[in-house]
């Protein structure tokens, strides 16, 4: 199915994924609009999508995700809304109001908007972490969407994007006042890396900083999946095609998908350095101290953090949530998005690798200045 003539929104349209999607939405189909809604607008990205956006429209909405005057009138004849926008937190230094604020209460009054404006497909982009790990670090090995692991989510980030999740795929089936019924679904990528992330540079920056040798965080056995920005984008468009089809809308329509690629399966720390060995860096052959100790000792350091919170805000950089997400297998397939809506990674392993090192050896000067003057 084609989106030709659609009118679409993104919101975190400027943001690390939401870019990536305008880029091959441009690419595929002559849309009849495509607007931007974030709250931080950058002129660079904007021009860069002006380049080849054809004959499609292109509208910036700059604001919050919590204004919902900006997203009535955003969302009025869209027909597709595609919700890249979140706070992203793994440490806890953003205060917990304020992500419930924006990744809950954001979520809730874009789909009261889109309800109102007669918006018929909806997509959300989730997270692993709604998933687990668990406290326990219990493993899971190329999972899917029927794979039954108990998990009490404990990191507000990770409750936030659960519960923006699940008001998403209640809303699925919701009759509009046109009286079409509305389509949600969720799709949880892994971990996701490429050009522009600003994890990969917080990464690259420290082993910058340790005479290029980059910090071990998570033990070798401890493998993951992570997955291209590219692919994941290109996940969005296939589930969005797919919601044309009365058929296949039927059957994505509530549902949330694990969105992988064929990245090869290694740890964190150990994917890090595939990416920066080409440019030179190493990685410590090991944790800096046995696992159960750094379990401990963050322990400590957020009883700290606890006692320090009525009079100055403190913020570890590692946490026992953390640091079990880093040293846990955890992996996901992508057989079910691939057997409900079609998808396959358009990247391949090696093209998003060469693209995504290549990025790194373009700022890599750049932030050895900076790091060198500080």
């Amino acid at each position: 199915m084609s989106l030709a003539g659609e009118v679409c929104l993104i919101t975190g349209g400027f943001g690390f994924l939401g870019q990536r999607i305008i880029q091959l939405l441009l690419q595929e189909d002559e849309l009849a609009e495509i607007r931007l809604l974030d709250r931080h607008v950058r002129s660079d990205i904007f021009e860069s999508l002006e380049e080849f956006r054809g004959q499609t429209k292109l509208t910036v909405f700059e604001g919050d995700i919590r204004d919902a005057e900006l997203l009535k009138k955003a969302c009025q004849h869209v027909s597709l809304v595609i919700h890249t926008a979140s706070l992203i937190d793994v440490i806890g230094v953003i205060d917990e109001r304020e992500l419930k604020e924006v990744n809950v209460k954001g979520t809730q009054f874009l789909l009261e908007a889109c309800i109102q404006e007669n918006v018929k497909s909806f997509i959300y982009t989730s997270s692993i972490e709604v998933a687990g790990p668990n406290t326990r670090g219990d493993p899971v090995i190329n999972g899917n969407e029927d794979t039954v692991y108990s998990c009490s989510l404990k990191f507000p980030y990770s409750k936030t994007k659960f519960q923006a999740e699940q008001l998403v795929l209640q809303v699925n089936g919701e009759v509009l006042r046109s009286q079409d019924k509305m389509v949600t679904c969720a799709l949880r990528p892994m971990y996701i890396y490429g050009e522009g992330s600003n994890f990969l540079l917080g990464h690259m920056d420290d082993g910058i900083r340790n005479r290029d040798i980059l910090l071990r965080r998570s033990k070798k056995e401890s493998v993951v999946n992570p997955v291209y920005v590219g692919n994941v984008a290109w996940a969005h468009i296939l589930a969005a095609k797919a919601m044309r089809d009365p058929k296949k809308a039927a059957l994505i329509g509530g549902r949330f998908y694990f969105i992988s690629d064929d990245t090869p399966h290694v740890s964190y720390s150990d994917f890090n350095h595939v990416l920066l060995k080409p440019l030179g860096f190493g990685i410590q052959e090991r944790l800096a101290l046995p696992l159960p100790l750094l379990l401990f000792l963050t322990l400590l350091l957020e009883m700290v953090q606890a006692f320090l919170k009525p009079f100055v805000k403190y913020t570890p950089r590692m946490n026992r949530q953390l640091l079990i997400m880093l040293n846990t297998q955890f992996s996901f397939t992508y057989e079910k998005a691939q057997r409900d809506f079609g998808y396959t990674p358009k990247y391949s392993w090696e093209d998003a690798r060469t693209i995504t090192t290549t990025w790194f050896e373009s700022v890599l000067p750049q932030h050895r200045a900076l790091l060198k003057t500080h």
